[in-house]
């Protein structure tokens, strides 16, 4: 299914599972918030952090740009809701220098064009197209022109969407996360049978991007072949915002990539053998 490197770590088959902390808008619009989730992500053994750029302008529907919403900061639009948390040119910089002190990648997924322009200032080591996005094949285009890896999700999207999708990035250096796009997801909607299939049909590495909000299905994703693994994360599921439910705290974080990692190495190769360990057991308990 091949194999792509995102920084200096290669992901694929054969190689450990890559995990992706998604950040994104639980920061609330506080880089002092965001800087404790990379810390989360870092002390778990995350791989990459992932925040979500969009400009506001393009990204918000007009139907909803005046609605009203109650917010830590007051009642006010959700266009100027959406403004609020959206982090800009300084936040980033710190997010950069940041995340290179502490020595983790990190990532976003660019809603807009001129997101793409303004992430590549950052030389960015892979673009991540979310499942709202899938259908916008100006978005599609233009990052796939900067010439990076892309990862896509899968969510809300029919077969012939996600063909359309794939005709236009073409297959080179492109991982697929399937996913349920709801927020948090039931557990009968999350299909992970889907995972071989995309690999099957497809023939690119397959992840998947959990919004459910327990551990058992995100590891039976990695036994399933989900090379990649993304879940969001919060300091607290109870802080305001739409994202935090789905999200798991720091020490959720820390027993899933546990348990990824103990599975990782109890899957062997397949191979039966009598092993060294049962050698003595043999010699105990076999008297024929």
């Amino acid at each position: 299914m091949g194999q792509i490197s995102i920084g200096n770590t290669i992901v694929g088959d054969g190689q450990p599972c890559f995990f992706i902390a998604e950040i994104g808008i639980n920061h609330n619009g506080d880089i002092q918030i965001a800087k404790k989730l990379i810390t989360v992500a870092v002390a778990a053994g995350c791989n990459a952090v992932k925040f979500q750029k969009r400009n506001p302008e393009l990204c918000v529907p007009v139907a909803q740009r005046n609605l009203v919403r109650e917010t830590p900061w007051g009642s006010m639009t959700y266009f100027d809701y959406r403004k609020k948390v959206e982090f800009g040119i300084d936040e980033y910089r710190e997010i950069d220098r940041y995340c290179k002190e502490v020595g983790i990648i990190w990532l976003a997924s660019a809603w807009d064009e001129s997101s793409v322009e303004f992430m590549e200032h950052f030389d960015p080591s892979c673009y991540k197209i979310p499942a709202a996005k899938l259908t916008d094949d100006n978005l599609l285009k233009s990052t796939r022109q900067q010439g990076r890896p892309i990862i896509l999700s899968t969510g809300m999207s029919s077969l012939d969407q996600l063909d359309h999708a794939i005709k236009i990035l073409g297959k080179e250096e492109l991982i697929l996360l399937h996913c349920c796009s709801a927020y948090p997801a039931n557990y009968e909607d999350l299909n992970l049978r889907l995972i071989q299939f995309l690999k099957n049909r497809y023939g690119v590495p397959i992840g998947y991007s959990g919004h459910e909000t327990g551990l058992p299905t995100s590891i039976a994703a990695a036994v399933l072949g989900a090379c990649m693994i993304e879940r969001h994360i919060t300091l607290d599921r109870a802080m305001w915002g739409s994202d935090h439910a789905a999200s798991l705290e720091p020490n959720g974080l820390n027993r899933l990539i546990r348990d990824i990692r103990l599975i990782e190495k109890a899957m062997g190769d397949g191979v039966k053998r009598i092993l060294p360990s049962e050698e003595p057991i043999i010699k105990r308990l076999r008297n024929v």
